[in-house]
């Protein structure tokens, strides 16, 4: 089916499990394709296939795209119809959940078509990697273990689940080849920073996802035989219609394919689960400083004081700090005054009652305080229910 035609030269079409762009005129390709990637000017369409669903499902055509792509390539045109003279993106995200952005400026247009998922393969990186590539064949790396079973308590594996995030952009105007490697710089920044304003947590470590460990991306541009565009950076025209359009899609296919937006971002749990917490272990460490009828009313009213934006708020603060004296912007040796101010800041969030923020932090001072991630929930859960205790006072 035919979704959409730009600028006269490209045509989106969407059949079953797969998104293909078919050039009307000419272009210029860079990609990650791993049979026909690279810089090409002789490829007539660009296609994203979906291969498996994104947990639990490893079906043949999987195997076959990670081991042996150009006979993927050749099954999935053979499949649909489609000439093996393209570039290939694969994922396990679901092709209805595709995103689409085009921006014009004067004579120029970026289009940008994204799909994405990034619940259990997001990662940060220079996080460990799983794999080593040798001899033209990719061998685990002994001792490796998915940090994202580590956090939620469960026996170290190997990660199976899948996660990509797939961009396609197009331009109605010719690049030099250099503007186009420079467009995909610009691409990826844009992909990251919508993933920073989204927070999305890494899966293999506590830091903050800068993408996926399978994203894919090609760029085309027109082949329009007028001169060249020779600038795709933050400071060109171009560079910003790339950017716009790409962090739009990709917040997009993220909202459909995950249920990511600003809103349902706006979470205590959001900002601390790449510390380790869950639900539960979020939960039962708050009760752990309360008295037991306190706690059973915080377990029946949990989501509303998680998702209280004030108290997310305090807590976004806390992490933010934490991440500070991580990357040595601030000294470790600070971190006793940080954490009693800030935590007492979290206190008075959660019980409203700023007028007690002195007496909050005077208990925090006595406190002990380090950078492990499990002293860190720790600090979290000790100052919400010290708010907590009291929010309510009887009449």
């Amino acid at each position: 089916m035919l979704i959409k035609t730009f600028y006269k030269g490209i045509e989106v079409h969407r059949k079953e499990k797969i998104i293909v762009v078919r050039f009307v005129v000419p272009h210029r390709v860079i990609s990650t394709c791993r049979a026909n990637g690279g810089l090409r000017e002789d490829l007539d369409l660009i296609f994203n296939h979906q291969a498996c669903e994104p947990t639990g499902h490893r079906r043949k055509s999987y195997d076959m795209a990670v081991r042996r792509p150009p006979v993927y390539l050749q099954q999935i045109c053979q499949r649909h119809g489609l000439t093996e003279n393209c570039a290939s993106l694969g994922t396990a995200a679901n092709m209805n959940c595709a995103a689409m952005e085009a921006k014009k400026f004067h004579d120029l247009e970026v289009v940008a078509i994204c799909t994405g998922g990034v619940e259990t393969n997001a990662g940060r990186v220079g996080d460990p990697a799983s794999v080593y590539e040798e001899s033209g064949k990719f061998m685990p790396v002994t001792g490796t273990v998915c940090q994202n079973s580590k956090k939620k308590g469960g026996a170290a594996k190997t990660k199976e689940d899948s996660g990509t995030i797939n961009i396609i952009v197009c331009i109605n105007r010719e690049l030099t080849p250099g503007a186009m490697v420079r467009a995909v710089m610009t691409a990826t920044e844009a992909k990251t920073a919508i993933l920073q304003e989204l927070n999305i947590n890494s899966r293999y470590s506590d830091g903050l996802a800068t993408g996926t460990g399978t994203d894919q991306i090609a760029v085309a541009c027109a082949l329009t035989g007028g001169i060249p565009l020779t600038g795709a950076g933050k400071h060109s025209k171009l560079g910003e219609l790339i950017g716009l359009t790409v962090k739009k899609a990709v917040a997009g296919t993220l909202k459909l394919q995950n249920g990511m937006s600003a809103q349902s971002r706006c979470s205590t749990l959001v900002h601390i689960e790449r510390f380790g917490a869950d639900v539960r272990t979020m939960e039962a460490g708050i009760k752990r400083y309360l008295p037991a009828d306190l706690g059973d009313l915080l377990s029946r009213n949990f989501e509303c004081i998680d998702r209280d934006p004030i108290t997310v708020a305090a807590v976004a603060a806390l992490v933010h700090l934490r991440d500070k004296i991580g990357w040595q912007i601030l000294p470790e040796s600070c971190a006793p005054e940080i954490f009693s101010t800030y935590g007492a800041h979290l206190a008075a969030a959660v019980s409203g009652k700023y007028d007690r923020f002195v007496l909050y932090k005077n208990r925090l001072d006595t406190c002990q305080f380090n950078l492990e991630n499990t002293a860190f929930l720790d600090l979290v859960y000790q100052c919400m229910a010290m708010g907590f205790e009291e929010k309510w006072e009887d009449i």
